[in-house]
């Protein structure tokens, strides 16, 4: 590794968690690439992909948003970007920023073109890709997702209705299988220094990344330090009753290849968690504890603070 200049970051996920991980990277680096998640189907961005034949806009947004420039002027933009439009008409729900880059789209053929003139219009320190070409559907296996068949299993299609489902989910897949990786993501892996998964809402926004075949390949391939960011509650909808160590134990599952060189928990949702460090080390990974919450006690990152531990496991 390069240690000359910063370091090359590339940031998985998507939502309020992938905004929670680069709020803290962008601190330690401006080589930082967030590849993000293209299977929303809900709100704003669903109903834009109904209308259109586009990737859904609103995490790519969100992950915009969060490398907005820290002045002024970046931050009020990224307040423009996550603001929405009210009411029950046409616009109502709408985000400005994902009208705006489903705008630039319709102008574009290209997607990263389009959102690389995003984020150079806001002067975004980074940079923002789809983790595919196509928009994807998440499908999951959920066992008792009917209440009155609690023993068997059930197939939901679609993020939001994965996300809202009673029931274990157990498998999840993506449609298409083996959808096309951007380039351009493929090589920000290759070039990278560091990789970082995580947090955010685990069947959604982290495993789908080691379900598109081509950066899987990547991940595995590349020689960057991998860094995984465990949520700091079970999350309401996906992994209501989820430890520490079902997180890490489902993402294997779903990554049977995949090795890890850091965990980071924080003491909140690792302590008591007695199969915790023995997940982590079957992976190939340290457990990384330390206190990464708001200090508020709201279920939040606080940037600061997982700012400082990224830098420790990367020796900054």
């Amino acid at each position: 590794m390069n240690f000359t200049k910063p370091p090359a970051v590339v940031a998985f996920g998507g939502g309020h968690g992938l905004a929670a991980s680069l709020s803290a990277l962008r601190q330690l680096t401006h080589r930082l690439t967030a590849v993000v998640t293209v299977a929303d189907d809900g709100g704003s961005s669903g109903r834009l992909r109904d209308e259109f034949p586009i990737l859904p806009p609103g995490d790519l947004r969100m992950a915009l948003a969060a490398l907005c420039g820290d002045d002024e002027v970046g931050r009020a933009w990224a307040e423009v970007l996550q603001s929405r439009f009210p009411g029950e008409g046409p616009l109502g729900g709408h985000s400005i920023g994902n009208l705006l880059i489903a705008g630039l789209w319709q102008q574009r053929a290209d997607p990263v073109a389009g959102l690389d003139m995003v984020a150079s219009m806001l002067h975004v320190e980074g940079r923002v890709l789809p983790m595919a070409a196509v928009p994807l559907v998440i499908e999951a296996d959920v066992i008792g997702a009917d209440p009155e068949y609690p023993d068997d299993t059930m197939v939901v299609v679609g993020q939001e209705e994965v996300a809202l489902a009673n029931g274990d989910i157990g498998d999840v897949r993506l449609v298409p299988a083996n959808p096309p990786a951007v380039p351009e993501a493929l090589r920000a892996i290759a070039e990278a220094d560091h990789l970082v998964f995580g947090p955010g809402s685990w069947y959604s926004s982290v495993i789908p990344h080691v379900l598109v075949p081509e950066l899987l390949d990547a991940i595995l391939a590349s020689p960057a330090q991998r860094i995984l960011t465990l949520n700091l509650v079970p999350t309401a909808d996906e992994t209501p009753a989820y430890t520490a160590s079902r997180h890490v134990e489902v993402l294997a599952e779903h990554a049977p290849g995949l090795r890890l060189d850091a965990v980071v928990a924080d003491p909140s949702f690792a302590d008591g968690d007695t199969h915790l460090a023995t997940y982590v080390r079957s992976l190939g990974a340290r457990l990384v504890v330390a206190p990464v919450r708001m200090r508020d006690g709201s279920p939040r990152h606080d940037p600061h603070l997982l700012s400082a531990v990224y830098a420790g496991i990367m020796g900054l």
